[in-house]
């Protein structure tokens, strides 16, 4: 009974935040931020954090927008972690305002928690997780070390306590190639933009052959300068995502032999460079995610069973779940016919389904944050880990 008390608690401690919640998120939703330069939202975050009490330090690991708050002392040192940083041109198509403002609900409401039975509730403030990977810099530099639990919930179109998420590694290339007049003196050019172009099509006879849950994708950001002159220079940015390390090293390799072959074909020279963060797959912690899926259905949420075919791409997140035991859940604020990155999205993450999957979305955690602390709970997440 104890615990089911102090769950109610919780619950209404986050429901007496609502208001603020639902204008912290819809602040950060109206003022989009690219990675690392989400200065408004970290800055309201923290202020909201500094006014409920925590202890705040800004600028951690070396960047300018991340930051740990924390209430409390000692272990168990529970993280909930918050994203805040926008997609470009589509604003928050990926609705890091609610994952900001629900991690900051659900620890608020947990200071109740950590009065009574110790320990720690720490917000990990993590910017540029879209494309820069912050998180990966955040493990490097130790930021995990003392944490117990993570824990992050993310808007989709389900409910869902486990995911999928792939290894994903960035690769740019450049071929560099002859301009010449391309009606006129033709064959005195190297035609870079036909390397990238034969690139391209080996990928394409390549992908036939990769495992399903595989993925490579990419677009060219330059492709020449003028139909009439033979293209010089091309350029292009690729993504492969794999289901576990092991694979995407070895995909990787496949896919730098179908640049290296079109440079030997095309005579244009290639330059490359794997950008230096590399996407870890998610590694699901079972008994912390059981927790989580009682609580989110306690709310009145049916929780789907886990997916693999559900694909979420890929997330910096699981890079913190190889180090600490962790959850990526998500929440339904769309139906099913809304896709992530989407302007159709963006909208819905300031839409009442967005506001209600914010305020489920604190709930459960700050339920599963008093679940976490029971005696042996913490023992049989790090077993299982």
């Amino acid at each position: 009974m104890e615990i089911e008390k102090l769950k109610l608690k919780v619950k209404d401690s986050v429901e007496l935040q609502r208001q603020q919640l639902i204008q912290l998120s819809l602040n950060i939703h109206d003022n989009p931020e690219l990675g690392f330069e989400e200065e408004k939202a970290s800055a309201w975050l923290t202020g909201y954090l500094e006014d409920s009490g925590f202890y705040v330090e800004r600028g951690i690991a070396g960047l300018a927008t991340a930051f740990r708050a924390t209430y409390g002392q000692g272990s168990p040192r529970i993280a909930l972690l918050a994203e805040y940083d926008a997609l470009p041109k589509m604003g928050h198509g990926c609705g890091h305002n609610i994952i900001a403002a629900s991690a900051l609900g659900a620890a608020v409401a947990s200071k109740s928690i950590i009065d009574q039975s110790g320990g720690s509730v720490v917000v990990l403030g993590t910017p540029g997780e879209e494309v820069f990977g912050g998180k990966i810099d955040m493990v490097k530099a130790g930021t995990f070390k003392e944490i117990d639990v993570a824990m992050i919930v993310h808007p989709n179109i389900r409910n869902m306590v486990a995911i999928q998420a792939l290894a994903c590694s960035s690769l740019e290339v450049e071929f560099f190639g002859q301009p010449a007049h391309a009606a006129a003196q033709p064959y005195r050019g190297i035609n870079a933009l036909e390397a990238m172009i034969l690139a391209f099509t080996s990928i394409n006879s390549l992908r036939q052959h990769i495992r399903g849950e595989a993925r490579i994708h990419g677009i060219i950001t330059d492709g020449g300068e003028a139909p009439n002159i033979v293209p010089a220079h091309s350029a292009a940015v690729f993504l492969i995502r794999a289901p576990d390390n092991e694979y995407l090293a070895e995909l990787k390799d496949k896919v730098l032999n179908c640049f290296t072959g079109a440079s030997v074909a095309s005579g244009a020279r290639l330059e490359y460079r794997w950008r230096d963060r590399t996407y870890a797959p998610m590694k699901n912690n079972a008994p912390l995610a059981g927790l989580f899926k009682q609580n989110l259905e306690s709310l009145g949420r049916h929780v789907e069973a886990f997916d693999p075919r559900f694909g979420f791409g890929s997330t910096d997140m699981g890079n913190v779940s190889q180090v600490v035991p962790s959850i990526h859940p998500t929440i339904a604020i769309a139906s099913p016919e809304v896709f992530i990155h989407t302007q159709e999205f963006a909208s819905a993450a300031a839409s009442e389904a967005g506001h209600e999957g914010l305020m489920d979305a604190a709930k459960a955690m700050a339920m599963t944050v008093a679940d976490i602390l029971q005696p042996g709970m913490l023992d049989r997440i790090k077993q299982e880990f």
